[in-house]
């Protein structure tokens, strides 16, 4: 009897462990929202739509304020936290300061709260708007997992913690596997470079004095170069100069990765990613197919936006209740 009841015990186990792993990593649901706030989504697309109509930066921002947001605290919406008189929060942290539209999710959250009251996350919201933000800008669709809570932490010092653009190898993954994330989320994830703008401040490392011997990157394609450098000259003032992360900043495709194997990145981190032979691999796979970076793209956002801490839901995405 002992002997029979041995495998029954390890799979109850097993059974357990699962469970309580997914309560404690994801404890999200697909149709959180059905019965206290049916007409959220709907209602955030619309103020995303909107925003869209009138800014065409507004999908690249939202994608990165989520990013910025998961990778500190887990998506927690901290990153939408003001700073006070005695904390300076996330987005006052250097990497956050040209993080803008911000008003899309406090308008979003107005919407929203106007139908349900105290019902509806500010970190769903903006996991819901970044998926927006890729699916209105001819990227995929995805069902977003919901019942995020928001954090009342947001510190500009750790943002420290974010992936810089002058990653290697080493360190993105280093980044990535301290957040549960595998080389392939990295490569996918970093498709959303697809979207958006790089100040020269990003990149001026690869273009101006890269190192004692060579004034440029050599893994830069030499006209590709040049046309950064005239944008972003060594002593640039022009405090909005900059270029586009790729050919068509506004449409969700996959062109980055195309760019990426002809010299044309913009990020050291970008540059990085066909360095190794494992990453170099999934590069190739995403530029020769858009299907297949579109599936890895949602399997990869769906995973890290289920990395979760938060602790209410706010009223005002702003400030903590």
């Amino acid at each position: 009897m002992a002997a029979n009841m041995f495998p029954l015990i390890i799979f109850s186990c097993f059974v357990f462990s699962a469970l309580v792993h997914l309560n404690l990593v994801n404890g999200l649901s697909t149709n959180y929202y059905d019965s206290t706030c049916p007409n959220a989504e709907s209602t955030i697309t619309s103020v995303v739509k909107k925003a869209m109509l009138n800014d065409p930066k507004v999908p690249a921002a939202l994608l990165r304020m989520h990013f910025h947001d998961c990778f500190i605290r887990g998506c927690d919406g901290s990153v939408l936290l003001n700073s006070t008189g005695n904390n300076k929060a996330e987005k006052d942290g250097p990497p956050n300061i040209s993080l803008h539209a911000f008003y899309v999710i406090d308008n979003a959250k107005k919407a929203v709260e106007a139908l349900c009251p105290k019902t509806v996350s500010c970190a769903d919201i903006l996991a819901l708007a970044a998926r927006d933000a890729v699916s209105l800008s001819g990227g995929p669709t995805w069902d977003v997992p919901k019942g995020r809570k928001d954090g009342r932490v947001s510190k500009a010092s750790e943002t420290r913690q974010l992936p810089a653009p002058t990653f290697n190898i080493s360190q993105l993954q280093q980044s990535f596997t301290q957040r549960g994330l595998s080389m392939e989320d990295l490569v996918a994830l970093s498709g959303g470079h697809t979207l958006g703008f790089a100040h020269c401040s990003s990149f001026q490392n690869r273009i101006h004095n890269f190192n004692s011997k060579q004034s440029v990157d050599p893994t830069l394609q030499s006209s590709f170069a040049a046309s950064l450098q005239s944008v972003c000259p060594a002593k640039n003032t022009a405090k909005n100069a900059g270029a586009n992360l790729d050919s068509t900043p506004t449409t969700f495709d996959n062109r980055y990765y195309k760019l990426l194997l002809q010299g044309k990145s913009i990020f050291s981190s970008d540059q990085s990613l066909v360095t190794s032979a494992n990453t170099k691999a999934l590069v190739s796979k995403f530029a020769t197919s858009q299907q297949e970076f579109q599936k890895a793209f949602v399997k990869s956002m769906i995973k890290m936006s289920s990395i979760n801490g938060g602790q209410e839901v706010r009223i005002d995405c702003r400030v903590v209740n």
